[in-house]
């Protein structure tokens, strides 16, 4: 009989093999239910026990945790993955684990149902309108006034999410997303999106845990396409009066959607040096930013929440104040990679605590604006932000990956015929001020 902390699903981009790792260290062992176990090679690589399961349907997932704790020593259930977080926390409450509210997860889950609940309780957040078909929202957003952010209610990631300065491309990218009724997990969409008016203005994000801010982290945007998070700065370069209103709006957003249990990472954008709650995120945060909080400050937050998970006093590490920063490998063109750098080559530079490249040769790029475009990261630390940032800037054009124009499938090749290679380049941008 073993004692076994249960996953459903998992975090694809990293925190998912630290979660199975912190709950190891703490005793357990990780068990992860998943439709499709090739989507994580760590459970692999790390020997973690697993089992099929159609993980969108939530009894399904009560059965097989009943089942678990016939043979085991079940101690918590929960999810690195924002799209199964409602299920685990629903199917920990059934088992009489400890959990937050999964119908607080669920309404947070759709954020047309966070700008409600924002404005009935005087959260500052953007004006916001639904609609269900594009001429809808094509008046919705004339209603709100161009340009709009449109996206769908509940992804995550940055996917599909667009901003639109025309009613053309508001008509166009609504009926996209309303064509799409399936996300990436194979779960159902609603058939509705949101619009929201433009911010802008520099984002950030707080990361809180169990009520209490631990850190506000700076973001770098590349918003040619979408909203891809090139890169964070840990703490965000603010005052700390910026700072002290980050985190009070961040807190006033948990407060008005009923999240006082574990982590959450909330996004929001300075306007006019105002405060304004972009979303809440009722998860740990991803992009590695977990891994840079515990550079920076020497606080493990997955270490803690997997405590909390399974009924654990949450121990906080020994605290300091360094400064860290992550930023991703990010494709400059579309194509084929053609070449794949060695990620030792970063690991060895001053200051680099962490650097990865999932980019495989011959794979295909289609720049998306999402995490998805992401094809590896650095993380570094340093005794200022300045120092984390310039080693992170300089660490991630080491691991430039060669991507060479696709190749049609049906164009011919001589011997003599060469295809140049292009570069990616490193996140454009310095702090957010």
């Amino acid at each position: 009989m073993a004692d076994l902390l249960v996953f459903v699903e998992s975090n694809t981009t990293g925190t998912g093999r630290l979660f199975a790792e912190r709950a190891r260290a703490l005793g357990l062992e990780p068990y992860v239910l998943c439709a499709d176990p090739a989507r994580y090679p760590y459970l692999t690589e790390l020997a973690v026990p697993h089992r099929l399961c159609a993980t969108g349907d939530p009894e399904a997932v009560l059965a097989l945790c009943r089942a678990l704790t016939e043979e085991h020593r079940v101690h918590g259930v929960t999810s690195s993955s924002e799209y199964f977080i409602a299920t685990a926390a629903a199917t920990a409450r059934a088992l009489g684990l400890p959990s937050p509210d999964p119908r607080a997860l669920a309404a947070a889950r759709d954020k047309s149902v966070q700008r409600r609940l924002f404005a009935e309780h005087g959260v500052p957040s953007p004006a916001f309108r639904t609609a269900g078909s594009p001429s809808e929202a094509a008046r919705a957003a004339a209603e709100l006034g161009l340009p709009v952010v449109v996206k769908p209610p509940g992804r995550s990631g940055s996917i599909g999410v667009r901003r639109c300065d025309t009613p053309e491309a508001v008509t166009r990218h609504a009926a996209e997303l309303l064509a799409t009724t399936v996300d990436e997990r194979g779960l159902p969409l609603p058939a509705t999106v949101l619009l929201e008016s433009y911010l802008d203005g520099p984002e950030f994000s707080v990361e809180v845990f169990d009520g209490r801010v631990r850190a506000v982290v700076g973001k770098h945007l590349d918003q040619e396409r979408g909203f891809l998070e090139t890169g964070h700065d840990v703490p965000a370069s603010v005052d700390d009066a910026v700072r002290a209103e980050l985190g009070a709006a961040a807190l006033a957003a948990l407060t008005a959607l009923g999240l006082d249990w574990g982590a959450a990472h909330v996004e929001l954008r300075l306007v006019d040096g105002r405060a304004v709650v972009v979303e809440v995120n009722p998860r740990l945060a991803g992009g590695m930013i977990p891994q840079a909080v515990l550079a920076a400050t020497g606080q493990d937050l997955i270490a803690e929440l997997i405590a909390l998970v399974a009924g654990r006093t949450p121990v906080r590490g020994t605290e300091r104040t360094d400064s860290a920063a992550i930023r991703f490998v990010v494709p400059a063109t579309d194509g084929e990679v053609s070449t794949v750098p060695d990620p030792a080559a970063a690991r060895g530079l001053p200051g680099v605590v962490d650097a990865a490249v999932s980019a495989r040769s011959g794979q295909l790029i289609t720049r998306q604006g999402t995490f998805l475009d992401r094809l590896g990261h650095v993380v570094t630390v340093g005794s200022s932000l300045r120092e984390a940032a310039d080693r992170a800037d300089h660490a991630v054009r080491t691991l430039s990956v060669g991507v060479s124009p696709a190749v049609p499938s049906d164009a011919t090749t001589g011997p003599n015929r060469t295809v140049p290679s292009r570069e990616t380049t490193a996140p454009k941008g310095g702090f957010h001020e």
